[in-house]
């Protein structure tokens, strides 16, 4: 038999995965169902940029599965949401020639069909079923899925006859996407990529001037050479790093970058209605002999900003037969020629051009002094602190910038439901709530307080846990942070570098009780909301998703009334 190499390769890192961890796959079986599920996970960390351990907890496999083995749901952004389901396909034989099978593309059509259908039942496991009605939850709150159904297999993309079904279903485009991930897109991921050499041509006059020892173009191209360059080099020249961009989801300003393409009055002043493409280079050079149109030759290029329109520019003229139409057609062009010590003005760059924010706010937060700060504070009580995205987790020391930003939020700042539902705005709009005044040891035990609750939602230990679960990790640690100070007689601003290690020895002698009373504390202030009343899960969800069960355990919490919240304890115990 002979192997396809990049399949062995692929078979090689899920041997690592299972020997490393072998821990995590005694639920799925033998040997066989436990490769394949180590496959699903590599293709959930790598096509959603999750360390392996954060991946884990999206694996959905099991019986009643209703054909998704692993599910992400996004959070609500611009009135949508975005869902990638993942179906894989593992075979024993590494020839990599195998097309993904025709009957699991079916499946995924039924199950698309009745898992977005609030009032569509069906027997799900226990582990699908609470995120299933979450996702029902938000489509009954008015807010649209956008669907990313992705098929791993390590072979081949589907057959024809597959893609008829997939057209034949009804789906719209704009709203579902079917994406192929095998053992050659990983490995294109996972291997280091070369830098991107290329030629523009721009068109007119163009404005090149060195400012500040660096150099700077500015001119306009026309959209053809643009698609031009993205067929040649694809997702490389948006991030070396390309992960982030596989499978690029559609939405509104997609469609409107089409809908301007596509369209033969408006597409000529699309260079007016246009952000432009930012690309930056470590060196530009033309025939500054001629006085407009030149050919500028890009060492080592990259799309900072722009990666939509550019995509869009791709896959619209892709499907336009006549690309006569576009002669008359550009978009402006700004390129910066950058050292390779200039990261930090690359950053800047790309928060100062960016309003459609295809790069992560974390990244370009990373060298702020507050985030430098909280390094080095949390190097000295024995943590590494990942300032930016990308990269394993690590194990228990090592923490990253978007956990310590979501438990501190939760946990500290009283916004458990903000902590979940608007991770995007932690670097953003709420950067200011989450991180002022904060120092590296209230921040240390804000992530010890979430990882012990998280873990509790994943393993739970108490007896009888209530069905709310999976949705109420973010509040249960809060009020177990409120309970931590409450009975310590402490305040936040108390903790810090000095008393951390003690802290730390009495939660962990504590967090048992202090648990189990948040679990029914949290139980009593859904009874006062819901009247004692039978909750669905999908009413659950809604309820952790707003902010009035908030009101209720905050009150509760700020009262400091002992006997009432013991009273309180005591009915609801697990």
């Amino acid at each position: 038999m002979v192997m396809d190499i990049h399949a062995s390769l692929i078979d090689q890192r899920l041997t690592g995965i299972l020997e490393e961890h072998p821990e995590w796959f005694v639920q799925f079986g033998d040997a066989d169902k436990k490769r394949s599920s180590a496959f699903v996970l590599l293709c959930m960390a790598t096509l959603l940029d999750l360390p392996l351990e954060d991946s884990l907890d999206l694996i959905t496999e099991g019986g009643n599965d209703v054909g998704v083995d692993g599910l992400h749901v996004g959070e609500v952004e611009d009135g949508e949401f975005h869902v990638t389901l993942f179906q894989g396909k593992y075979k024993k034989n590494l020839k990599g020639d195998a097309n993904f099978p025709e009957n699991g593309v079916k499946q995924m059509i039924n199950t698309v069909g009745a898992l977005f259908d609030p009032v569509r039942t069906f027997d799900m496991n226990e582990k699908i079923a609470p995120r299933i009605e979450e996702i029902r939850s938000l489509i009954r709150d008015g807010y649209i899925p956008v669907v990313r159904i992705v098929l791993c297999n390590n072979g081949l993309r589907w057959k024809d006859a597959a893609q008829e079904w997939i057209d034949q279903s009804g789906f719209p485009e704009e709203q579902v996407r079917w994406v192929h991930l095998n053992h050659e897109t990983i490995v294109d991921v996972l291997r280091q990529q070369k830098p991107v050499n290329e030629s523009l041509r721009l068109e007119g006059e163009a404005v090149v001037e060195a400012f500040k020892f660096r150099r700077v173009l500015i001119g306009k191209a026309p959209v053809v050479e643009i698609a031009e360059l993205f067929k040649r080099n694809g997702d490389r020249l948006l991030e070396r790093n390309i992960r982030r961009y596989l499978g690029l989801q559609s939405n509104r300003v997609n469609t409107a970058i089409h809908d301007t393409l596509s369209h033969a009055e408006k597409r000529e002043n699309f260079y007016f209605f246009n952000n432009g493409i930012t690309i930056i280079c470590n060196k530009f050079r033309h025939n500054a002999l001629q006085s407009s149109s030149y050919q500028v030759k890009l060492e080592d290029m990259q799309i900072i900003n722009g990666g939509q329109t550019s995509k869009t520019i791709q896959q619209t003229l892709e499907n336009e037969q006549d690309l006569s139409v576009f002669t008359n057609v550009y978009v402006m062009v700004r390129i910066y020629e950058l050292e390779e010590e200039d990261q930090d003005f690359v950053a800047d760059i790309t928060y100062a051009t960016n309003s459609q924010n295809p790069v992560d706010l974390r990244d370009l937060r990373s060298n702020d002094p507050i985030q430098k700060d909280l390094e080095n504070g949390l190097k000295e009580l024995g943590y590494t602190y990942r300032r930016k995205s990308g990269g394993s987790a690590g194990g228990a020391q090592v923490i990253t910038s978007a956990i310590l930003a979501e438990s501190v939020l939760a946990i500290w700042r009283d916004k458990p439901h903000q902590a979940k539902f608007r991770r995007k705005e932690h670097f953003g709009k709420l950067y200011d709530l989450i991180f002022k005044g904060l120092n590296p040891a209230q921040a240390l035990f804000a992530v010890l307080i979430f990882r012990f609750v998280e873990n509790e939602r994943k393993r739970p230990t108490i007896s009888n846990p209530p069905i709310y679960l999976p949705y109420a990790s973010h509040f249960l640690a809060m009020c177990v942070g409120k309970l931590f100070l409450a009975d310590k007689q402490m305040k936040l601003e108390s903790i810090s570098h000095l008393n951390i290690r003690e802290i730390q020895q009495d939660f962990e002698a504590m967090k048992g009780w202090i648990y189990v009373a948040s679990v029914a504390l949290t139980t009593g202030a859904l009874d006062q909301l819901y009247g004692g009343q039978s909750v669905s899960l999908q009413q659950l969800s809604a309820t952790f998703r707003r902010g009035d069960l908030l009101a209720y355990l905050v009150a509760n919490l700020a009262r400091g009334d002992k006997e009432l919240l013991e009273g309180m304890i005591r009915r609801h115990l697990p």
